[in-house]
C-alpha cells in the first residue's frame, strides 16, 4: 500500500485534490488523500471508496471505470460522492 501512496503523492504535486478520500482495502489497509499529500494512516475522510488493492490498481492507472466499478460492485462508495468525482484528476 505504501508503494501505491507513493505513486499518488507524485500526482499529487501536480495536481491538487480538495477533500479527503479514502481508499480501503479491509485487511490490506488504506490510503487516505487528505491535506495535499497520500498517507496509509487510517482517519475520517469525507469519502471512502472499499474496493480490493488489485481493483485500486486498475483505477488508478485508468484500467478500471469508477462509475462502472461501482455499479458493478467493485467498488462500495460512502459519504460525500462530489469528493469521490474530484478523483478523475488524478487518474491517468
Amino acid at each position: 500500500m505504501e508503494e501505491i501512496a507513493a505513486d499518488i503523492r507524485k500526482n499529487l504535486q501536480n495536481r491538487p485534490f480538495d477533500g479527503s478520500l479514502k481508499f480501503d482495502c479491509g485487511a490490506d489497509g488504506v490510503i487516505v488523500l487528505a491535506d495535499g499529500t497520500a498517507s496509509t494512516e487510517d482517519r475520517d475522510t469525507d469519502c471512502t471508496l472499499r474496493l480490493s488493492p488489485e481493483n485500486l490498481t486498475k483505477l488508478l492507472t485508468g484500467k478500471l471505470n469508477p462509475a462502472t466499478a461501482v455499479m458493478m460492485g467493485k467498488i462500495k462508495l460512502s459519504g460525500d460522492m462530489g469528493v469521490a468525482l474530484k478523483l478523475s484528476k488524478l487518474i491517468g
